[in-house]
C-alpha cells in the first residue's frame, strides 16, 4: 500500500466509502504532493488527508449535502471542499468555481488524473457565473471569506429550500450578528452551527448551515469587488 494509500486510510477510517473512492482519493494526495503548481501548502500525504479530505468530508455528515445533486463549490482552489465531495457522491454534479486561471487548470488536471467524471471545474467569478443562478441543491465554501460576503456570493445560486454550508474556524459573535442581518436581506436563514472535529488535532473549527427560504432579491449578485468592497450587514 502506498504512503498516500496509508493516509486515505487512516484519515478516512469509519467513512464508508467504496475502495475505487478511496483509490480516487489516493490520487488527489499524490498530485497534491507531486504536482509544483498545487495551490495549497499542505502537500504530504498525511497533513493533506486529514487537513484537506477528513476536513472536506465533515460535510457528509449533513443531510443537505447527502441529499444534494447539484453541489456548488465556491472559490475551490486546491480542490477542498468540492473535489473531495464529489469523490464521496457520485450521484451528484459538483461545479468547482474558481477565478483564477492558473488554479483552473490544476483543478482540471487533477480531476483528470484522479477520474472525478461527476467535478467540472468553471473559471469564473461567482458573481458572474449565470448558468449557476437558482440551480443548486447546495453551495459549499471553506475558508473563503468574511461570512457576509460568502452569504452574498451564495444566495443567488441557490434554489429555494437550498442550502450554504460554509466552513470556518472559531466562532466570532460580530460577524455571526452581521451575517444574520446579510442573510436576511438575501432571502436566507441560519440554521445551524455545528461544532466539528474531522481528526484528532483539530481545533475551533465549524460549519455553518444557512437555507433559502425566500426568492434573493434581483439587485444580487451585485457587481464583481462589491460585495468584499460593501459587505452587507454591517461588517
Amino acid at each position: 500500500m502506498s504512503t498516500a494509500e496509508q493516509a486515505v486510510h487512516a484519515a478516512l477510517e469509519g467513512r464508508a466509502l467504496s475502495a475505487l473512492q478511496l483509490a480516487q482519493l489516493a490520487t488527489v494526495l499524490q498530485v497534491l504532493e507531486r504536482d509544483e503548481h498545487a495551490p495549497t501548502t499542505v502537500r504530504t500525504a498525511h497533513d493533506a488527508a486529514e487537513r484537506h479530505l477528513a476536513d472536506s468530508l465533515v460535510g457528509l455528515d449533513f443531510d443537505y449535502l447527502i441529499d444534494a445533486r447539484a453541489i456548488a463549490d465556491l472559490g475551490a482552489g486546491a480542490g477542498f471542499p468540492g473535489l473531495a465531495l464529489a469523490v464521496a457522491l457520485p450521484a451528484a454534479r459538483v461545479a468547482l468555481l474558481e477565478s483564477q486561471r492558473r488554479k483552473c487548470e490544476f483543478l482540471e488536471r487533477i480531476c483528470t488524473a484522479a477520474r472525478v467524471e461527476n467535478a467540472n471545474v468553471v473559471c469564473a467569478r461567482a458573481e458572474e457565473w449565470t448558468a449557476g443562478a437558482a440551480a443548486n441543491d447546495a453551495v459549499v465554501a471553506r475558508a473563503l471569506a468574511p461570512q457576509p460576503v460568502v452569504l452574498e456570493y451564495a444566495a443567488p445560486l441557490l434554489r429555494l429550500g437550498g442550502a450554504l454550508l460554509d466552513w470556518r474556524g472559531k466562532r466570532d459573535e460580530r460577524e455571526e450578528h452581521e451575517s444574520a442581518s446579510a442573510a436576511q436581506e438575501l432571502g436566507l436563514e441560519r440554521r445551524e452551527i455545528r461544532a466539528v472535529q474531522p481528526f484528532a488535532a483539530a481545533t475551533d473549527r465549524h460549519v455553518h448551515v444557512f437555507v433559502k427560504v425566500s426568492a434573493t432579491p434581483s439587485r444580487f449578485p451585485r457587481r464583481p469587488g462589491i460585495a468584499r468592497k460593501r459587505p452587507l450587514g454591517g461588517l
